[in-house]
């Protein structure tokens, strides 16, 4: 049995660019999601804050309801329609084009470094 050295170093180096980049990525974005969450929290408690002084009036009802349907949008998958981020189209048929190695271990390295970061 031969084993072709130059298809072996070429998918090492597959695997191993899409596992630091996914790695890479993974870890920004728990820290942005972190940093998005804190502000969110903030505004939030500000506008209590700003209630309890009477200062503002804030219509909960409309607020939930907004969100709620937000949260709808974002779980039915409507946010990757043709209607929402364009250019996303194509995202499947790209991936698939990397190949086995660089998907893989690019996914795997997404999920470690969401997980640690």
């Amino acid at each position: 049995m031969v084993i072709d050295i130059s298809s072996l170093s070429s998918t090492a180096t597959s695997v191993g660019f899409g596992g630091i980049s996914g790695f890479l990525i993974g870890y920004a974005i728990k820290k942005v999601v972190k940093v998005m969450l804190v502000l969110v929290g903030l505004v939030f408690v500000a506008f209590m804050f700003l209630q309890y002084q009477k200062l503002i009036t804030v219509n909960w009802s409309k607020i939930q309801d907004a969100s709620m349907a937000a949260l709808g949008n974002a779980t039915s998958g409507q946010l990757l329609e043709r209607t929402g981020i364009p250019g996303t189209d194509h995202l499947p048929t790209t991936l698939a084009n990397f190949g086995i190695p660089l998907s893989g271990s690019l996914t795997a390295g997404l999920v470690i470094g969401f997980m640690r970061g």
